[in-house]
């Protein structure tokens, strides 16, 4: 009974088969093309009828190689591996072979648990005149979500339950808004992802002390968002005070991250879950933060730097470095003073 509990909760995919998948993602195909597919599993926990993968794919430190035997001993129908595994695979399954497993597991997650589409605009939410939709007939908007005037939705938007879109917000062309979300004095590109509770086009923490009181500094910027970009659930983004807030095309923010007024985030980079960047901070392209790095006002993270967890970085960090610690400097730097304290503190 409980088994058939938890097949009801489970995602639901679109049942294909091998030879679609093949055919679709460019695959070679090695075995019966008519091989139904009616979901993903780990290679070691699929059961007939799942797709699963096996890759010796090195693209980050993150991914872990699993044994060989993984896959000798799957029971998944169809198997995606790359031409040196081939031999490895189980007599009797379906094998789509290719040089990527990683990247096209990817594409066929997307393809066989696809989002059903959605269009159509509740009659319980709240649209004010002077909204303006490139096409209405392709958008959705779901109940009790509010909408004022001046705000542009392009194609294909979807709009849940409970969001929020102020006056003269653009959201672009395919973007998703998710429900609780708050967007004001803010630009969104399109194919975005913004998520549940995520507040965008707030003012930010800039005040002025004067007289002994703390005086608020008026923010009249906005938030910019490029294409791509996905937003976490309950993460902040600050509009700018005199300048823009800037989010490059492809970053990905995790959840409960706080972006500041007059920050520039490059393109394709990751901010994971806690990341708090200060006002003015610049950070270049493919940048990974990894969980609650804080950085301090100003500071310049450069193209392609990664900063270990918990670090606090005070300093400018050049192009390619790899920084953590507290206050963080260059990783190797850091470890050998971690390796120092341990010798000399033994009791």
């Amino acid at each position: 009974m409980l088994s058939k509990i938890k097949s009801l909760m489970a995602p639901a995919g679109v049942q294909t088969t091998a030879g679609q998948l093949a055919e679709k993602f460019g695959l070679e195909l090695r075995g019966n093309p008519e091989t139904t597919v009616r979901g993903v599993a780990p290679i070691a926990d699929a059961k007939p009828g799942q797709l699963a993968f096996y890759s010796t794919e090195q693209n980050s430190a993150a991914f872990k190689i699993l044994p060989i035997d993984v896959l000798k001993n799957t029971r998944a129908s169809v198997i995606l591996v790359q031409p040196e595994h081939v031999a490895d695979a189980p007599n009797g399954a379906t094998l789509l072979i290719t040089d990527s497993p990683r990247g096209n597991i990817v594409k066929i997650l997307g393809e066989i648990y696809r989002e059903p589409p959605r269009r159509g605009i509740s009659r319980h939410a709240m649209i004010e005149r002077g909204v303006f939709f490139r096409n209405r007939a392709s958008v959705y908007i779901g109940q009790f979500a509010t909408i004022e005037r001046g705000a542009v939705i392009e194609p294909d938007v979807k709009i849940y339950p409970n969001a929020y879109i102020g006056k003269n917000v653009t959201i672009g062309r395919g973007t998703i808004v998710q429900t609780g979300a708050h967007i004001e004095n803010a630009t969104i590109g399109a194919d975005c992802v913004i998520n549940a509770g995520a507040v965008i086009g707030k003012d930010g923490f800039g005040y002025t002390r004067q007289n002994g009181h703390n005086i608020f500094i008026p923010h009249v910027g906005r938030v910019v968002i490029g294409d791509r970009v996905s937003v976490g659930a309950n993460t902040c983004i600050d509009r700018g005070a005199m300048t823009d807030t800037k989010i490059g095309d492809g970053t990905k923010i995790d959840n409960l991250c706080q972006i500041a007024h007059g920050v520039v985030v490059g393109a394709e980079c990751f901010l994971a879950s806690g990341v708090g960047l200060a006002g003015g901070v610049v950070v270049g392209d493919r940048v990974l933060l990894a969980g609650q790095v804080g950085i301090a006002n100003g500071v310049h993270i450069g193209n392609d730097a990664e900063v270990g967890a918990h670090s606090g970085v005070f300093r400018n960090i050049p192009d390619g470095a790899r920084y953590m610690g507290y206050p963080a400097g260059p990783g190797t730097e850091f470890m050998r003073h971690y390796a120092w304290l341990r010798k000399n503190t033994k009791n």
